[in-house]
């Protein structure tokens, strides 16, 4: 297997070329730097290594029924929009790497990111992966879209801003620079054709974001008055898993858009994937939730089963699927996600620390 710093540059320099050399040099920096602060953000900016060495690290999992999965799991992936009813959803809300792959994945990397995150008042590993485990058998179950408007007070109460957050919020894209060069067309048309005024004067504005994801070019256009108030929409660049890099490089597809408007989930309208551009809706009701300040919360017992629920909720979409699922879950019994979390999460803390090393 190669070192972590060759699977790093092989991969950005395959990046690099896919994206038509169109890389951010600034936010690449910022993402290394993430990779040498620690274990949790490591495994954030690096799915790719994950795709290389997770089935060698568990390779009992490479049989698993495999789904449609979402691929990139982690604590940190999981936040709130509006759907086409107007109502509060949360869920997954980051498929760039969806892919079909065994569905234990999902689950035993959320519950690695939940080890590598946790500080020593937080649940134990054991802990973890039961809930996790727990609510992702319920979801198979009953899978259903979570919706804040009437259900699940707690969380409704855990996500929602204050009014002084959704002023620093707005504030905050405002203040944004401006594009020291031009935006290629294709992410103009994309954020104008989402907007609900297409003759609405837009700039874009360059944002960095995410860890994952830092280095491809991204995009913010906020409208300050429309009908009212604000609209604010974000652009970025999508490519294949890579998942599908690794294992199936056969598959081109960016599968983004499929697993997002599953049959057991509620999405936002907005969410929509053209080519290898993904637009979204951002707004105070459509953000993610994030370790830092929210740690507590998305490490609590419901929050994991809620999140293993959400996991089954993407898996559902191929109904055919469940049973042989139910099945293999069956087989494996109580602890092999705990042990195959605990065996990641020490592999990853190992790499981080050798890439913090070398550089």
């Amino acid at each position: 297997m190669t070192s972590i710093l060759q699977s790093t540059k092989t991969f950005e320099a395959w990046l690099r070329s896919t994206l038509g050399g169109t890389l951010v040099d600034a936010d690449l920096d910022k993402k290394h730097k993430k990779m040498r602060s620690g274990g949790f953000a490591f495994l954030r900016a690096t799915y790719w290594r994950w795709a290389e060495t997770i089935l060698d690290l568990c390779p009992d999992l490479a049989t698993a029924p495999a789904v449609l999965a979402i691929g990139d799991t982690h604590l940190e992936n999981f936040g709130t929009w509006r759907d086409g009813e107007g109502r509060l959803v949360w869920g997954a809300n980051d498929f760039d790497d969806a892919a079909a792959m065994p569905y234990g994945l999902d689950l035993v990397r959320l519950a690695t990111s939940a080890i590598l995150a946790r500080e020593a008042a937080s649940p134990s590993a054991s802990a973890i992966a039961a809930a996790i485990l727990s609510g992702y058998r319920r979801g198979l179950g009953n899978p259903a879209p979570v919706i804040l408007e009437r259900d699940y007070k707690w969380l409704r109460n855990a996500v929602l801003l204050s009014n002084e957050e959704r002023k620093d919020f707005w504030d905050k894209f405002a203040a944004l620079p401006a594009c020291k060069t031009a935006p290629q067309d294709k992410y103009v048309q994309a954020i104008s054709h989402s907007l609900p005024d297409q003759r609405l004067d837009i700039v874009l504005k360059p944002r960095t974001a995410g860890t994952g994801s830092l280095g491809r070019p991204r995009y913010v256009a906020l409208v300050d008055h429309w009908r009212g108030g604000p609209l604010l929409r974000e652009a970025k660049a999508l490519a294949i898993s890579a998942w599908s890099l690794r294992h199936d490089p056969a598959d081109r597809a960016i599968h983004a858009g499929i697993i997002a408007d599953g049959r057991a989930r509620s999405p936002d309208p907005q969410y929509k994937v053209t080519g290898d551009v993904l637009v979204r809706r951002l707004s105070p009701n459509s953000r993610k939730i994030e370790v830092d300040g929210d740690l507590d919360t998305l490490l609590s017992p419901d929050m994991l089963d809620l999140m293993g629920f959400e996991i089954a909720n993407c898996h559902c979409n191929d109904a055919s699927v469940v049973a042989s699922i139910r099945a293999d879950l069956d087989k494996r019994g109580d602890g092999w996600l705990h042990a195959a979390a605990k065996t990641a999460a020490a592999a990853v803390a190992a790499e981080q620390a050798e890439y913090a090393a070398a550089t």
